[in-house]
């Protein structure tokens, strides 16, 4: 008796289910080709259309927030008159700190005036209110800073690169228009009319905006002036405090619960526990840190140091499913090679273990990082949304001062009404991004970097 198929004989015609030869193709076969050919063309059109939607994704939010980091400034030279600026005469920094922001608006209000003077600029009417409010309140407050840092300057005259107002920047933004402009309060069409004069005679000019990511948040009046250095900066804290915390804790956690911890029913319910934090939602965590941490420690609120803790709460299941998944790659012969040649148990574990695995436990750690600093809804449970203008201090005192984050900072601003803080939010995000991304570049590099193979 044998297995061999019975051949064919040659006087007998071929079918479509049995061909006439062992290197034809039946329909059965037929069939499984088109169904295999089908699942690959359904594969690569998914990868299709997530890439489409992908770029669609990336290509909107350049779009919309590459205008964040331009921003239009109006260079004119400005006279310091000693008797309004220094009445003391004597160029005392703290004298001087005593004339308040409100007595530079008029001096750069004369400057504007003299350098429309000299440029021979006519724009019919054109109110002394468009001429002031060409420039924005923050214009005042720069000039002030500047004469406070070098009171020397005082009785001469400076250039000066001062922030023009959201409405005019907008306006060389495609984002106003002359049309909107009149309908709008904050502007008008002859105001307009000058910036753009101004602009032809190179007084104005519209360039890479640092400030957008160093200054601090700005009032609802100020969206020109406002920047992201304090929720960068709240952010890096945050993701310090979580990198401390959760990284050893979480770490060491699996270690014990993948090679040491005894199968029993307590570490079942362990596993199962630490399973179902991992799917908690987020706000949940935000409103265990408001209870515990607020309430009952007594930590202030919008502190990086309750941020940080709150998120180390949310990373930690992140961290110890992917270092125990890793753990477990680590085939099993590697431990009984080690313990076979007298190696102990913990000699076995961190002399062979882990560092075949920690390609595995870095790239997790890194994404969970990357996952917590994405967070909103935690962050506005504990008051990280009020707004915040000074920078906290260096760690460990900032770590307790008021703070705000990158992604509660975008939240922040798309509910101000201005669409120049639109603008920022989309902005903050091409940052939020980059941050990420950054992340999980460097996750890639280190997993390459210790990568061993068995």
């Amino acid at each position: 008796m044998t297995d061999l198929p019975t051949p064919v004989p040659l006087h007998d015609a071929a079918t479509p289910d049995r061909p006439a030869s062992l290197m034809g193709t039946d329909a059965r076969t037929r069939r499984r080709h088109a169904a295999e050919t089908r699942f690959r063309r359904c594969g690569a059109a998914a990868i299709g259309v997530a890439m489409a939607a992908l770029l669609l994704l990336m290509f909107i939010i350049v779009r919309d927030g590459a205008g964040a980091f331009r921003q239009t400034y109006l260079s004119i030279p400005v006279a310091l008159p000693a008797e309004r600026l220094d009445p003391q005469g004597n160029r005392d920094p703290a004298q001087m700190a005593q004339v308040l922001t409100l007595a530079y608006g008029p001096v750069l209000d004369r400057a504007l005036k003299q350098a429309i003077a000299d440029g021979g600029i006519r724009v019919p009417g054109l109110s002394d209110g468009d001429i002031g409010g060409l420039m924005s309140d923050r214009a005042a407050a720069q000039l002030r800073d500047r004469v406070l840092a070098d009171p020397d300057l005082i009785g001469g005259t400076v250039a000066m690169n001062v922030l023009v107002n959201g409405r005019v920047d907008g306006f060389f933004k495609g984002r106003v228009t002359m049309d909107s402009a009149t309908a709008e309060a904050n502007t008008s069409a002859p105001q307009l009319q000058l910036a753009q004069a101004l602009k032809d005679n190179g007084l104005l000019v519209t360039r890479f905006n640092p400030g957008f990511l160093t200054n601090p948040d700005a009032s609802d009046r100020r969206p020109e002036a406002a920047g992201l250095g304090v929720a960068i900066l709240g952010s890096l804290y945050m993701m310090l405090v979580v990198l401390i915390l959760a990284v050893p804790i979480g770490v060491a956690a699996s270690i014990y619960l993948e090679e040491f911890a005894p199968r029993n029913r307590w570490t079942d319910v362990i596993e199962v526990n630490i399973a179902n934090l991992a799917a908690v939602p987020s706000i949940v965590f935000g409103i265990l840190g408001l209870a515990a941490f607020i309430n009952l420690v007594g930590l202030p609120q919008s502190a990086p140091i309750v941020g940080g803790l709150v998120l180390t709460l949310m990373t930690l299941p992140t961290i110890i499913i992917a270092t125990r998944a890793a753990l477990k790659a680590v085939p099993q012969s590697i431990r009984d090679a080690a313990l076979a040649v007298g190696a102990s148990r913990m000699q076995a574990v961190f002399h062979h273990v882990v560092p075949l695995a920690l390609p595995g436990i870095l790239t997790g750690t890194i994404i969970g990082l990357a996952q917590a600093l994405g967070e909103t809804a935690p962050l506005l449970l504990i008051g990280m949304v009020a707004f915040v203008r000074d920078f906290p201090a260096a760690p460990p005192e900032g770590l307790f001062e008021p703070a705000s984050a990158l992604p509660v900072q975008i939240y922040n601003w798309t509910q101000r009404a201005d669409p120049a803080f639109a603008e920022r939010a989309w902005g903050a995000i091409i940052v939020l991004l980059a941050m990420l991304l950054a992340m999980n570049l460097l996750a890639v590099l280190l997993r390459r970097r210790f990568e061993r193979r068995w």
